[in-house]
């Protein structure tokens, strides 16, 4: 996370604390399956709660960096995003986790949860949570921590989960059994091999049906730089996110396609082929977002931080290689299709040369030009000069002065017409 992004995100959060009650996530998560770096789907992290206004700044990830910062506690929220950012700043100057979320404790009812493949995780000030290592010899040990500063070593597999229950949660009252099986959970499943990734959606699937902090918030992949940005994040402000345990969407196992609910209720077969669909729940659409497979194409984005240009870059680049393979020219066409017919917006045309491919590493990076004075769409191809226009402009120009001029004239017009007949 450069300088720029960090002011940003300043902005963004003093902006979110003068507008609203941010929200305190309930329910956070660190998992660390690889503590080497590098296995791309060896480090997760994720927020959820009951409450509303769950957006990404619960669940912030640097790509530069490869760290996380989660955030809650019952305190007023202006302390809780001065908390974030100083967070924020100890890790970029190379603090470690438990370094860096201790400047939870200097805010009352604070917390911070901090982490990332290669320097372990850490909670620091208001938590209830508990911290799971998994040994070579597959021990699992899950402590129960309470305040204060706990931490996952770096080198150390395991995990830190935070769990409390939202005041009018109607499941009020289950965290604490929730939060110790879970915990125990994820220790089974880092034993038994299973990536970050799938293991914090299960962890947030089980959370979210057994103890109703179920609202999204989202989650981060912290080796390959991949989150769910805005998927299940509320629309609104002082809503609720997607509930994490309900139906997310529906897909064709055979062609990919797919259809979000509630549009997802009018569809039973895939279109192209006939296929009966798949039903995918948010828990599982949160795992295949940010899990790397064979088949998963890995997309950077640079040039602009316009809201939805990352995720709507990554479906056309997803769609263009599968259709086409890693072909430059083909996904700058796919992209430039998008923008002309309105699925793209904020971004100005891209050529060959600007996107970046390499297919050993199945990564490709999209760099977009910035639009001339502030446009949100570049200007359109017209089959003729932008002169003639100019041409045709200034004769609408001279008859529309003309008809003006007949209209304030009228009267004196007309009687000199008449006197002249006469």
């Amino acid at each position: 996370m450069n300088r720029n992004k960090l002011q940003k995100i300043l902005v963004l959060l003093v902006t979110l604390a003068l507008l609203i009650n941010t929200s305190a996530a309930t329910c956070n998560i660190v998992i660390i399956t690889d503590p080497t770096g590098k296995d791309p789907n060896g480090a997760a992290a994720g927020s959820m709660s009951f409450a509303t206004n769950m957006f990404q700044s619960t669940f912030i990830m640097s790509k530069e960096n490869h760290f996380a910062v989660l955030s809650g506690g019952e305190g007023n929220s202006t302390p809780r995003l001065a908390a974030i950012v100083e967070t924020i700043k100890r890790l970029n100057n190379g603090a470690t986790a438990s370094e860096a979320a201790s400047a939870a404790s200097s805010y009352s009812g604070i917390r911070v949860m901090t982490g990332g493949p290669t320097i372990g995780a850490a909670v620091g000030g208001s938590f209830d949570a508990y911290v799971v290592t998994v040994d070579n010899n597959g021990t699992i040990t899950a402590t129960p921590v309470s305040g204060g500063l706990a931490t996952l070593p770096a080198g150390q597999k395991g995990a830190i989960i935070h769990l409390r229950n939202t005041h009018g949660n109607p499941q009020y009252g289950t965290a604490e059994t929730v939060r110790q099986e879970t915990a125990v959970m994820i220790g089974k499943m880092i034993r038994d091999g299973y990536p970050s990734t799938e293991i914090l959606g299960a962890a947030m699937e089980k959370v979210a049906k057994e103890s109703g902090e179920k609202y999204g918030g989202g989650g981060d992949n912290l080796v390959s730089s991949l989150t769910t940005g805005d998927m299940f994040t509320p629309s609104k402000m002082n809503t609720t996110g997607y509930p994490m345990d309900e139906e997310y969407s529906k897909e064709c196992p055979t062609c990919g396609w797919s259809v979000a609910y509630p549009a997802a209720e009018n569809y039973q077969t895939c279109p192209y082929d006939g296929t009966a669909l798949k039903t995918i729940y948010a828990y599982d659409a949160l795992a295949d977002k940010l899990t790397v497979t064979s088949n998963s194409t890995l997309v950077s984005v640079y040039g602009t931080d316009a809201a939805g240009v990352y995720e709507t870059t990554e479906e056309l680049v997803d769609y263009s290689v599968k259709k086409n393979g890693y072909n430059s020219t083909a996904i700058a066409t796919t992209i430039n299709n998008a923008i002309n017919n309105g699925n793209l917006v904020g971004v100005n045309y891209v050529e060959p040369k600007d996107i970046n491919v390499v297919e050993s590493t199945r990564a490709v990076g999209v760099y977009y030009k910035a639009l001339p004075e502030g446009r949100t769409s570049p200007s359109w191809e017209l089959p003729i000069s932008s002169s003639v226009l100019d041409i045709v402009g200034s004769i609408q120009t001279a008859i529309g002065l003309i008809l003006i001029i007949l209209v304030l004239f009228r009267s004196s017009l007309i009687n000199s017409f008449l006197k002249r007949r006469r």
